[in-house]
């Protein structure tokens, strides 16, 4: 209950009535599908189930990164997963990834399909698999892993937190905003330190590290995300600027954040990627903007 503008929780916490906000639609308390519905399945050993979000945005641009270096086996199918509309739920792709979350991939290049869930799995999986993007050494492994693991555990503040009390939430609240606010502040600050220091998150290579963080708070920084480059001051931040600004100009990275993209302009989309040729009446429009 609630005392004026006091809100009070209950005893015991129970799912009444939809939460509001522009997810309220798919938020949910259980797992599990909500429906069957089998999943496609193309031409390529890899078939990636995604949308162009920041998570979905990492393990395309390392694809596309892949396919630049020459190694054609990493050609691969993206199919669009619509989360605003419950599509995570169906059970062809709770049976690849029972958290329901975008992305999701599975190798039917080995003998039994090998299912891979979560984007920093993703992405280690395949860092290995075709050993790019990873250093070899045990220091630069290691600080290449101590990156992706950063970005996998402070992004929620940002997106859960931060993005959605201030882009999302049925109203504007002014303690959670604040305190996501700073704590953002705070993680770009750690950001802008490390590449006061080092080219990149790991170093002088750029690794799957760059790309994962890149997709977060590159974009973030490059006023991508939330709308919110102004409210955050990430002029502040003149490291984090100028290295989001180095890896958005990679054409792979370019052609990997269109992928799976239903919004924003349209030249900037491409719902379903099945072949290099499918950038073709895009990619120049992109990189020409």
């Amino acid at each position: 209950m609630s005392q004026g503008n006091a809100y009070v929780p209950p005893k015991v916490w129970s799912w009444e009535k939809a939460s509001g906000g522009t997810f309220a639609s798919v938020n949910r308390p259980i797992a599990g599908p909500t429906h069957d519905k089998a999943l496609p399945v193309g031409k390529h050993p890899f078939q990636l189930y995604s949308m162009g979000t920041p998570n979905g945005v990492k393990v395309t641009v390392l694809f596309e990164e892949l396919l630049e270096l020459g190694y054609q086996d990493a050609e691969y199918d993206a199919w669009l997963i619509r989360i605003g509309d419950g599509d995570q739920f169906g059970s062809g792709f709770v049976d690849i990834n029972p958290n329901s979350k975008i992305p999701a991939l599975v190798d039917h290049g080995p003998d039994e399909p090998i299912r891979v869930f979560e984007s920093g799995s993703i992405m280690l999986y395949l860092a290995e698999r075709f050993g790019e993007f990873l250093p070899g050494d045990l220091e630069g492994r290691t600080e290449t892993m101590n990156w992706l693991f950063w970005q996998m555990g402070s992004a929620p503040f940002l997106g859960g937190g931060f993005g959605h009390f201030y882009a999302y939430a049925p109203e504007k609240l002014e303690y959670p905003i604040d305190r996501y606010a700073m704590e953002t502040k705070r993680q770009l600050d750690v950001l802008n330190r490390r590449l006061a220091e080092s080219p990149y998150l790991a170093g002088d290579a750029y690794t799957i590290a760059d790309m994962a963080v890149w997709s977060w708070y590159g974009q973030l920084v490059l006023g991508r995300l939330y709308d919110a480059a102004e409210f955050l001051s990430v002029h502040e931040y003149e490291h984090v600027v100028r290295w989001a600004k180095e890896i958005d100009a990679r054409p792979a990275v370019q052609r990997g954040r269109m992928v799976n993209r239903t919004f924003g302009e349209p030249e900037t989309q491409l719902h379903e990627r099945h072949d290099a040729s499918d950038f073709q009446y895009k990619t120049q429009d992109v990189i020409s903007s």
